[in-house]
């Protein structure tokens, strides 16, 4: 049996483009992927905490140190420049390898820069939707 556990997220990234005419995916800066251990070409879901919208997709690697986030094709409909998004990973685990398994969390600023990476998920953390930080 293989059960599907969350991964690793990017959370609190702000959408910096969106290109409708594209076709298709999320484009990442290759730092923050790397940061997050979401490989290129990775499938992902992206949460919008901004509009509420989620979708799946897979990334590209984006300029490294450019922070960008852009939606592409038709996920460029359900997001905004500006709005904060989640992007998440699952992996397909044995049971063996969940009772190992520590999620990746990488908290990032207003200007998608990281600021924190937890290596476990914080129940009940609360954040600042304008900033990205997590509230005290």
């Amino acid at each position: 049996m293989r059960l599907t556990l969350f991964k690793s997220k990017l959370h609190q990234m702000r959408v910096t483009e969106a290109n409708l005419m594209y076709e298709g995916s999320i484009t990442i800066d290759e730092d923050l992927l790397d940061k997050a251990g979401i490989l290129p070409y990775e499938k992902v879901q992206v949460v919008n905490i901004t509009n509420g919208s989620r979708l799946e997709t897979y990334t590209i690697p984006g300029e490294r140190g450019s922070r960008v986030c852009c939606l592409n094709g038709a996920a460029a409909r359900l997001t905004q420049v500006d709005d904060r998004i989640i992007v998440i990973a699952y992996a397909e685990l044995t049971p063996e390898e969940v009772e190992k398994h520590t999620p990746c969390v990488v908290i990032v600023d207003e200007n998608n820069e990281p600021k924190d990476v937890l290596n476990e998920a914080i129940p009940n953390q609360k954040y600042d939707l304008s900033t990205g930080h997590p509230e005290s």
